[in-house]
């Protein structure tokens, strides 16, 4: 039922953009600063956004300049969407939001949804192009990725190639729920060995976690408030990270060091050989959760996570004593 209706949706969406033209413009889309008008089809796109370049990518569109956010990468770009950049060379922005250098592109839309922009930096890019900066009623750094992908695609006049992409996403999540029904309803968590800190189920990391059928850890959202997208932990007390499974993200030269935490080895995933270590590329690619790092994300962490809760399973047979129950 649900596959017939996204076929639905997705067919009206292709009939209305088979007869798209100028009159499609303009369009209105509402946000946290009020609403954004986008008068024609845009052409040059600025994406602010530390994860955006990703999203304008996956939608057929090379931004004429991006936001950097970390990692050793000249274009900006991570690995998964180097293909989809192909030869272009985008102005790279580093630091805080630059307006006169963002107006020095001459963009018809400045894309925003995950940048941190504030009310005043919205008002002054307002005046450059339209800005889409985050959606009402949530934090800077919390919009789903189907949210964005769908936002800037009827900003740009592409909606149907944006519902298209969260719908083959989305079914693949559902997919893999269903190839693995002992995942469903264990605690999972994503942590940082540095700080330490984890993420609440606001979080785009969390998310990813929970579209596998994983649920978050109540106490590090009590933590959060109900607002923070992430909370720092105290070496004292790793218990909201407590989880069934456990996965670090860069963990890699801090590990050691961490590992000698008196609290560490208490942890439920610790004890049980249930912890993920994450390297740099597959940290980035949960951390964007973008529609082109989702793909690398999902082939490098699920046989981990097969692999992590196989060796589970196998334990649960063997019974307490590593012989039969």
């Amino acid at each position: 039922m649900q596959a017939l209706r996204r076929l639905i949706i997705l067919t009206t969406l292709l009939l209305t953009a088979s007869s798209a033209c100028a009159e499609d413009f303009p369009r209105t889309i509402e946000h946290r600063y009020g609403s954004t008008v986008v008068t024609a089809k845009p052409v040059r796109v600025v994406t602010l956004s530390y994860i955006g370049h990703d999203f304008a990518l996956a939608l057929g569109i090379k931004p004429v300049g991006l936001r950097y956010w970390y990692g050793n990468n000249p274009k900006g770009v991570w690995p998964w969407a180097e293909k989809a950049l192909g030869d272009e060379v985008p102005v790279v922005l580093s630091g805080q939001i630059d307006i006169e250098r963002i107006a020095a592109l001459h963009p018809d839309l400045i894309e925003g949804m995950w940048s941190g922009m504030t009310e005043a930096e919205y008002r002054f890019l307002s005046r450059v192009a339209p800005t889409l900066p985050p959606a009402a009623g949530g934090g800077d750094y919390d919009m789903p990725w189907q949210e964005i992908t769908r936002v800037l695609g009827y900003a740009i006049g592409r909606e149907a190639g944006a519902e298209e992409i969260v719908g083959q996403l989305e079914e693949k999540f559902a997919a893999l729920r269903a190839a693995h029904p002992d995942w469903q309803g264990k605690t999972a968590a994503m942590a940082s060995i540095q700080g330490p800190e984890t993420f609440t189920s606001r979080d785009v990391r969390s998310r990813f976690l929970a579209a596998l059928g994983f649920q978050s850890s109540a106490a590090v959202d009590a933590l959060g408030g109900g607002r923070s997208f992430y909370v720092r932990l105290s070496p004292e007390d790793l218990t909201p990270i407590d989880a069934d499974v456990l996965v670090w993200l860069n963990s890699g030269a801090g590990r050691a060091a961490f590992a000698k935490q008196p609290l560490y080895p208490f942890l439920r995933a610790v004890r049980t050989g249930r912890e993920i270590h994450a390297d740099a590329t597959l940290s980035a690619a949960l951390s964007h959760s973008s529609p082109l790092s989702l793909d690398y994300a999902l082939s490098r962490l699920v046989p981990e996570l097969e692999k992590t809760l196989g060796r589970d399973r196998a334990a649960k047979a063997l019974g307490p004593e590593g012989g039969q129950p």
